[in-house]
């Protein structure tokens, strides 16, 4: 009995903080004129109606409806078989119509049944040739007989709402959207389908049962329920802190994976940076010629290097300039290397490095990550490698080594350590900063346990570490954040 009284408790004092939460930011943004897409304002009982799929010409267009009315609203747009019923997950063949009553297409209409679609409502999408007249057509007849125009992401917005996925499983499903390698892709995917929910929870279960204990010990004191002793708190304490913190240190290689890094190549005229960008880039994308100072100007472009999004630069070779043209090149070489995540400083493998290598490999070791890449390996010299330590040897010509470049990049950027495990990383900027603001949390309860403070006051630091937890799966996430969310989401999803 005591336990289910104590976890009530601790969802009434979550509840009272996010309500008084909420009522501060109504009363400010009434005091400061400005309004927001609050989910208050939102009608989510209306139909609404959206074209799904990209923009353009194409073999096929989906018109998305969701809402109690699809049924209705498609009926009426559509001509359907004389003998045809909604079978929930089933698709039938129809007459896209105009006002009149004419064929404007033949499309293919496919009816998800509520609870088991994407939105856990009624949806009907409405498959046509993918036309962008055809599609708006169909969109204005949905919205003419009682649909409205979906708001960005608000497809997702009510599948959040009506229970059928959480607040990283829709963040997840953005990311996949956004996705722009395979890798990134396939992490996107396995947070749609609840790795990061599967690490969060038992976290969460763990902190409410301890504050659920001290809960107890506190209100049924007189009725023999013992107070729990500080190596108890302790025991309890510590491996979630541990969690958390590992949690929120996984970021560091998420947030590679999700937004990728810069690399600048830089080196003397003539040492094969354009031939290794090239290389790396597997396509001609800088010019290349034996004549000394071809490139002028920085030349990026991003590929991918083990699944990870990577802008590469090509710059102009530094040396002293001998006209305008050439010393702003090499002014913006020098930009590029500040701007970079991790400079590839080339050398010639066949020659003995010159004055112009030593000062550059100088300057890429103040301004941080850096790694050298001894070009033209086919023709080395003896003992380049005493010369410069660390180098990786190359050639851009053969292709040797180029694999072993590609993997000492992404190891130079990505933390000691990092989770090879897929999925067992967060990627959101938003979680990193709620596990952040738990772990501190944590930290304090823990210093508060240590020294004997009332379990009263030891609540306030374990229900502000849960707090941040919860609003990750947004169980507490009050209607601006969702709206920071879902807004950046396409229109149709």
């Amino acid at each position: 009995m005591w336990r289910t009284l104590s976890a009530w408790r601790v969802e009434t004092h979550l509840d009272a903080c996010l309500s008084k939460r909420n009522s501060k930011r109504r009363d400010e943004s009434r005091g400061s004129g400005t309004s927001t897409r609050a989910t208050s304002k939102m009608n989510l009982h209306d139909t609404i109606a959206a074209v799904s799929t990209p923009a353009g010409r194409g073999g096929i267009g989906i018109v998305r409806l969701s809402g109690v009315r699809v049924r209705e609203i498609a009926a009426t747009i559509l001509r359907l078989p004389p003998d045809f019923v909604w079978r929930p997950w089933h698709a039938a063949l129809g007459d896209l119509l105009d006002a009149e009553g004419r064929t404007i297409d033949h499309v293919v209409v496919t009816y998800y049944a509520a609870p088991k679609s994407y939105t856990a409502e009624d949806v009907v999408e409405i498959s046509c040739h993918g036309s962008p007249i055809i599609l708006r057509h169909a969109l204005e007849r949905a919205c003419t007989h009682g649909a409205r125009l979906a708001e960005p992401g608000e497809f997702t917005l009510r599948a959040y709402l009506n229970g059928r996925v959480d607040l990283p499983r829709a963040e997840a499903i953005r990311d996949l959207i956004e996705s722009t390698t395979l890798y990134q892709a396939r992490i996107a995917a396995q947070q749609a389908e609840g790795s990061v929910s599967r690490r969060i929870q038992p976290l969460k279960d763990q902190l409410v049962d301890l504050i659920a204990l001290l809960e107890a010990g506190i209100d049924f004191a007189e009725d023999d329920v013992s107070v729990a002793p500080t190596e108890e708190i302790l025991r309890r304490i510590d491996p979630i802190l541990k969690a958390v913190g590992a949690l929120a240190a996984s970021y560091a290689y998420g947030k590679l994976v999700h937004e990728g890094f810069t690399l600048a190549i830089v080196g003397r005229p003539n040492v094969g940076k354009s031939s290794l960008f090239n290389r790396l880039l597997e396509q001609d994308r800088a010019i290349v010629t034996e004549i000394p100072g071809t490139t002028r100007d920085l030349v990026s472009e991003t590929a991918s290097l083990e699944g990870i999004p990577v802008k590469f630069v090509d710059t102009a070779g530094i040396r002293k300039g001998e006209d305008v043209v050439e010393k702003l090149g090499i002014e913006r070489s020098y930009q590029a290397m500040a701007d970079a995540d991790v400079t590839l400083v080339v050398v010639d493998s066949s020659t003995p490095l010159r004055p112009d290598d030593t000062s550059l490999l100088a300057k890429a070791a103040e301004q941080g990550k850096y790694l050298v890449a001894g070009n033209k390996c086919d023709l080395a010299r003896p003992h380049m490698e005493e010369d410069v330590a660390g180098v990786l040897p190359v050639s851009a010509l053969t292709g040797v080594g180029i694999a072993e470049l590609r993997h000492a990049l992404v190891a130079a950027i990505a933390p000691v350590g990092r989770l090879e495990q897929e999925g067992g990383f967060i990627t959101s900027l938003r979680h990193e900063r709620l596990l952040v603001e738990s772990q501190q949390a944590l930290e304090k309860a823990r210093s508060a346990a240590e020294l004997n403070i009332p379990h009263e006051m030891l609540l306030l630091d374990l229900y502000a570490a849960l707090k941040p937890i919860d609003a990750i799966t947004g169980a507490t996430t009050a209607d601006d954040i969702l709206n920071r969310i879902f807004s950046t989401f396409c229109i149709g999803k």
